[in-house]
């Protein structure tokens, strides 16, 4: 016997994520347009960006936002041929 919440979920769960889909994806979203891009860069940002920075010879930048360290990473993976 399953409960309709548990019947609920195991539908919900057959179905495609709608996140994972071309015209849905954060991928492709500009970090201008991050509801959360002004908030502090994450941790993971953080040591990505240091270990980008070192690779391509270039200062490191603290104290960045989430959307300005996404625009850095961008750059500098591009500059050192990471990630792409």
């Amino acid at each position: 016997m399953t409960s309709k919440h548990t019947e609920d979920r195991r539908t919900h769960s057959e179905h495609e994520n709608p996140k994972t889909g071309a015209d849905t994806s954060n991928r492709d979203k500009n970090p201008d347009d991050w509801t959360t891009g002004d908030e502090p860069m994450t941790g993971a940002q953080a040591s990505y960006l240091k270990t980008l920075s070192e690779e391509a010879g270039e200062s490191f930048e603290d104290g960045l936002s989430k959307a300005e360290a996404s625009k850095r990473i961008d750059a500098l993976q591009d500059k050192t041929g990471r990630g792409k």
